[in-house]
């Protein structure tokens, strides 16, 4: 299996390769588009700032390929949120992968939200063998808002898309490879969509 990380500077990509690796897969980081379009499976992953994000893929073009992708693509944490509609973080126009919008957690809970949180609603093969109230780790200041496109839930100050899927696209806010065995699982039933 072909498995493509999409390379554009956002940061906490050797703890994803080594995620895939305990589970058999070289993942390769790349930035080039016919190797990303040649790929198997496509993670898009994420740790920074949305706006100086989104600067890096147009700068690349990538902001281009990636929503014209026809494999599974997985967006981890600012990944996913960067396929949303819109972010309030840098008042950035996101890619629009997924119909919905992110915003800021208020100040009246310790922002960001870091640390163990649960998953609920779940509703894709995304989550299969995966319970109800499942622990996973997250660190963000900014939520997708609960919306059709959303495949799971967590509560933190109110209800929000924890995972979300279109089609061929899944985002998941919280980290799988930083999540344990269940967030292994996980990352196994991506490459086994």
């Amino acid at each position: 299996m072909k498995l493509s990380i999409v390379n554009y500077g956002a940061g906490n990509i050797k703890s994803i390769q080594f995620a895939f690796k305990r589970l058999g897969v070289d993942a390769v980081l790349t930035d080039n588009p016919e190797e990303i379009m040649a790929s198997d499976k496509v993670i898009f992953p994420g740790v920074g700032e949305a706006g100086s994000a989104m600067k890096m893929l147009k700068e690349s073009g990538l902001d281009q390929l990636i929503p014209t992708l026809k494999q599974p693509v997985l967006g981890i944490c600012l990944g996913m949120q960067l396929m949303c509609k819109y972010t309030e973080e840098g008042n950035t126009k996101g890619l629009g992968i997924f119909d919905v919008n992110v915003k800021r957690f208020s100040n009246k809970v310790k922002v960001p939200q870091m640390g163990w949180n649960t998953i609920s609603n779940l509703k894709s093969d995304l989550f299969k063998g995966i319970k109800d109230n499942e622990y996973m780790y997250l660190v963000h200041s900014y939520y997708a808002e609960n919306c059709v496109e959303s495949i799971a839930t967590s509560d933190y100050e109110l209800e929000y898309a924890s995972a979300l899927e279109n089609d061929n696209f899944y985002g998941v806010q919280f980290h799988p490879e930083k999540s344990g065995s269940k967030g292994s699982k996980i990352l196994q039933n991506f490459l086994d969509l």
